[in-house]
């Protein structure tokens, strides 16, 4: 039966924007669209290089069984109307580099990328991808003068995902039964929490000796520098692009699922002003709630530190942006 009405019918697809279409922000956009989770606008400085990338994943759909658009653009204008815009743009790690010695050149990067964007996609909610992490995500949320449930950093959803894939190697057991959480930022601070990770609910500590479980903790907070190491031409990037995915996922469809979220604090954990990594249940309106675990003394201890970490590098970055 045809409609009365002679207005077309308009269906408001949800959009992503990816800003940086290096390894990252492209297999980011490839996830996005292959899990039929929305359009995908994938924005780069370099001429070319996000529309060849837009036109090979659009080659792939039929073979994927996908209709979602994807745009490659040079232009933040194309990026109007977007739900989420993920930051990955940004120098990436090189052998021997920490994640803070990005800081000078990607300061400036993630700054004007959230401005330009958030520009064109005022209500968007925001996830930081670049390293380093928490700091990134601090400036950011500076920048757009956004309440913090709407803007995080992915980081603690990697962290955990490798703490994860460590034990299940360990063990021998399937990936997927492995629970685990990891706290703090993102870097050899971070606070892998040996006694809430489990196998199919048999806690680790209980199948795996201290001394292992403490190898498989520092194996995890150095996880993104063995790969780096390895490589010596980049650092990860599937497992990255896995883990803000389902951040994504769990956005768009309001699954409020409980994830490691670097996230502004506001006297949760003792906290305050300062980002870094703690659960948060995600849904469709970014953050809805930040759990507070309760932590023994030298887990607390440890989170602070880590803490104190990014807020020193926070007051770094602040002074490299005000030219000092």
């Amino acid at each position: 039966m045809s409609s009365s009405s002679d207005s077309p019918i308009v269906c408001n697809l949800p959009r992503v924007t990816i800003i940086g279409a290096g390894r990252v922000g492209s297999t980011l956009a490839q996830r996005i669209a292959e899990k039929n989770l929305a359009d995908v606008v994938l924005l780069d400085i370099i001429p070319g290089m996000p529309q060849g990338l837009a036109l090979d994943l659009v080659e792939a759909r039929g073979i994927e069984l996908h209709n979602r658009q994807i745009i490659g653009t040079n232009n933040y204008a194309d990026t109007f109307g977007s739900q989420i815009v993920v930051i990955t743009a940004g120098i990436p790690r090189k052998p021997g580099m920490s994640r803070d010695d990005l800081l000078k050149t990607n300061a400036k990067i993630v700054v004007e990328a959230a401005k330009s964007a958030i520009a064109h996609s005022p209500n968007a909610i925001f996830i930081v991808v670049t390293n380093p992490l928490d700091v990134m995500t601090y400036l950011a949320w500076q920048a757009t003068s956004l309440p913090r449930d709407r803007i995080m950093g992915m980081a603690g959803v990697l962290d955990s995902a490798r703490f994860e894939t460590f034990i299940a190697l360990e063990l021998g057991v399937l990936p997927a039964d492995v629970k685990a959480m990891v706290l703090g930022s993102h870097g050899d601070l971070m606070v892998p929490l040996a006694r809430y990770a489990t196998v199919n609910g048999v806690p680790v500590t209980e199948l795996l000796d201290a001394a292992t479980v403490e190898r498989l903790v520092e194996r995890t907070r150095n996880g993104g520098a063995e790969i780096v190491e390895l490589m010596q031409t980049g650092g990860a990037f599937f497992a990255p692009a896995s883990a803000t995915s389902v951040m994504v996922e769990s956005i768009l469809l309001n699954q409020s699922r409980l994830l490691p979220v670097a996230t502004y604090l506001q006297g949760e954990y003792g906290l305050e002003d300062v980002v870094i990594g703690v659960p948060c249940n995600l849904g469709c309106g970014g953050i809805a709630r930040v759990l507070e675990l309760g932590l023994t003394d030298g887990e607390r201890e440890a989170l602070h530190t880590s803490a104190q970490s990014v807020r020193e590098n926070i007051v770094r970055a602040q002074e490299i942006l005000a030219g000092g």
